[in-house]
């Protein structure tokens, strides 16, 4: 709950009470290499925070392929954003790419807070523009920069998952295929 706590700090300005208010809707859950937390055609109802491991999320499309939207790397807050807000059908996969310890809260009991805290509605308000602003800066990165460049920024931006994942799993996040990786790091 430490690492909660001082992630939250560099955030917003809580209250001890308000912290304490918050946090105490998590609860620790700890998931295997390959467990999801959310899954495609399903809803979701969960916010966690990942203070241990690597996860991804992820789409397949008609044929089967998968598609990597996104690396979660602590600490940071993970959630089928689009379904826990919508309360639609997720449209990804959030699945664990190592063991990974969680810290879990009920969404609903979060944004049921949002009146008398209005600290943690901000929260949740910064958090959206963040994943926002990282959402609008892949985009624009997948349409006008070469693979070398994607994967440069994708070093810079996750030092050592390298070692973490399988190549496979970096090569689809960066839109190329295993074998333009390998020419890619072949070349440095």
């Amino acid at each position: 709950m430490d690492e909660l706590r001082a992630y939250l700090e560099k955030l917003i300005h809580f209250t001890e009470n308000e912290c304490e208010v918050f946090t105490s809707l998590f609860y620790e859950v700890k998931l295997e290499k390959y467990d999801y937390i959310a899954r495609e055609g399903e809803y979701s109802s969960k916010l966690a925070f990942l203070s241990n491991g690597v996860m991804r999320a992820f789409f397949r499309n008609d044929s089967g392929d998968e598609y990597n939207k996104t690396f979660f790397t602590p600490p940071s807050f993970v959630a089928a954003y689009s379904s826990i807000t919508t309360k639609q059908k997720n449209l990804i996969n959030i699945q664990c790419l190592t063991d990974c310890t969680l810290l879990v809260a009920d969404f609903t009991k979060i944004t049921s807070l949002y009146r008398d805290y209005p600290r943690i509605e901000s929260l949740a308000r910064i958090l959206a523009e963040y994943k926002f602003a990282i959402k609008e800066k892949r985009e624009i990165e997948l349409v006008t920069l070469e693979a070398r460049q994607r994967y440069e920024i994708f070093k810079r931006e996750h030092p050592n998952l390298e070692n973490q994942i399988s190549q496979y799993h970096i090569a689809s996040y960066l839109g190329i295929s295993p074998t333009q990786l390998s020419r890619i790091r072949a070349k440095k």
